[in-house]
């Protein structure tokens, strides 16, 4: 588990509707008034300041990270999720500022802490346990983790709820989706809605913990047989709607591999891309938030141990089969085939194409290209990335020709568009395109197995 000495200091969790929306206020006046002092300043350079000019300034940002670091819940929860579906469309400053929410969050006071606690388990709680640890050990957007031992021995992880935060979830959302477009923070072409019912869909699975409980057990079922990974053991009777409790399962933060040798952070980021392969065409189920605090690695056992299963889903068979023929088609490295089925899969609309054809054909090369080559993957070579961002920027300035995936489709493509985060944190070289055929030939969808048996009995009888 993370270190609590990273995740920020003591301040109680705003957790009636007027506190929250006081919060927000407060956030907004602080912009307004950032923005009117860097008006002045740059008019008294004798320079005309452009309103996106006085939003977008340093100030203006931090003190948007800092509130929703204070909110915590579906206020905080949505930076993070902006900061990695739409980074690269983003100004730089609040890009980066919003990536500081992955891994900076409040933590409860331990009055706070101790109420919450005795709405959960009764005035009795602390006989539960030979030891409890006040201080948590990790904090985030919904709630934070504290170490605690059985009198049995048992050491476990207690992650413990924010107040508040779960009937607050869709007015937060919406707050902050109004912050960040009428401060300018956003780009006006930047279309938020799928995103933010996304979020909310999302954010209301988060806050039941009996539910993440069962994902839980689900992937320590899937993953039972697969001895480098560890999925910690729930503890059913200490487990509520809003606390949950599981064995507590050391390890260090995966990110911290970056210092390790090539071949160590090489298997680490295969490890993990071929399970997001697995998840997408042999588990039917993924847990879809990427975020790096969700993985920990084990430097005395070699094991990735996997955290925090409140976001796994269902994948729609529609979905995995979009995938298949989008993959299938570049495995191919058929140009028409790919942009087909990224049509066929709502990441490109039909107009796009008709518009545009010549930047989404300039752009779908550029990516057969990086993935086409039967060596490895380089993922620290993101030069590429700057090159399709702003090809597609061209695209996405036509409001009506640009728009966001489908909801199902956008679930997924965090988690593959964060595992390529880590990969580029991590530096890491690996074989993705055997790890892709290998996916899609042991898990066929069930038309082409269908094809298959057709054409070896059409064989059997020709030799016949």
């Amino acid at each position: 588990m993370p270190d609590s000495k990273k995740t920020g200091r003591h301040r109680a969790v705003p957790s009636s509707r007027l506190g929250r929306l006081s919060g927000f206020g407060r956030l907004a006046g602080g912009i307004a008034t950032g923005m009117m002092a860097e008006g002045a300043r740059r008019l008294a350079t004798g320079e005309l300041p452009k309103l996106q000019d006085m939003m977008l300034t340093p100030g203006n940002a931090m003190r948007l990270a800092d509130r929703l670091s204070h909110l915590r819940g579906a206020a905080m929860k949505l930076g993070q999720m902006i900061s990695m579906d739409a980074g690269d469309l983003l100004p730089p400053e609040l890009s980066s500022l919003l990536a500081s929410l992955r891994d900076n969050a409040n933590f409860m006071p331990p009055r706070q802490l101790q109420q919450v606690l005795k709405a959960e388990w009764g005035d009795d709680w602390r006989s539960q346990f030979a030891e409890f640890q006040v201080r948590p050990i990790a904090a985030a957007s919904i709630g934070q983790v504290h170490k605690a031992v059985t009198h049995d021995g048992r050491t476990l992880a207690i992650k413990v709820q924010y107040p508040g935060v779960r009937e607050s979830i869709d007015s937060d959302v919406d707050n902050v989706a109004t912050l960040l477009r009428i401060s300018s923070m956003v780009p006006d072409h930047l279309d938020l809605a799928p995103m933010l019912a996304a979020a909310k869909a999302q954010l209301h699975e988060e806050a039941d913990y009996l539910r993440e409980g069962a994902q839980m057990q689900r992937y320590a079922k899937l993953l039972a047989d697969d001895d480098r990974f560890i999925v910690p053991e729930l503890d059913e009777e200490l487990t509520s709607d809003r606390i949950i409790a599981m064995s507590y399962v050391p390890g260090v933060a995966i990110e911290s591999l970056e210092s390790e040798s090539q071949d160590l952070r090489n298997e680490v980021t295969h490890r993990v891309v071929t399970l997001v392969a697995r998840e997408l065409f042999e588990f039917g189920v993924m847990q879809t938030d990427p975020n790096f605090a969700n993985f920990l690695y084990q430097p005395e056992t070699g094991k990735v141990v996997l955290l925090d299963f409140g976001a796994t889903r269902e994948i729609d068979a529609d979905v995995q089969d979009s995938y298949r023929q989008l993959l299938k088609a570049g495995l191919a490295d058929d140009m028409d085939g790919v942009i087909e089925a990224s049509v066929a899969a709502g990441f490109i609309k039909p107009l796009a194409v008709e518009r545009y054809d010549d930047s989404v054909r300039f752009m779908t090369q550029i990516i057969l290209d990086e993935f086409g080559s039967d060596g490895p993957f380089d993922f620290g070579d993101r030069g590429f990335v700057k090159v399709l961002t702003d090809e597609g920027m061209r695209i996405a300035q036509d409001r009506d020709a640009w728009h966001m995936p489908p909801v199902e489709t956008l679930f997924v493509q965090r988690k593959i568009s964060g595992t390529a985060m880590l990969g580029a944190r991590l530096k890491a070289v690996v074989p993705v395109r055997n790890i892709v055929t290998k996916a899609l030939n042991e898990n066929a969808s069930t038309k082409d197995k269908l094809v298959r048996i057709s054409s070896r009995v059409s064989a059997l009888r020709s030799n016949g």
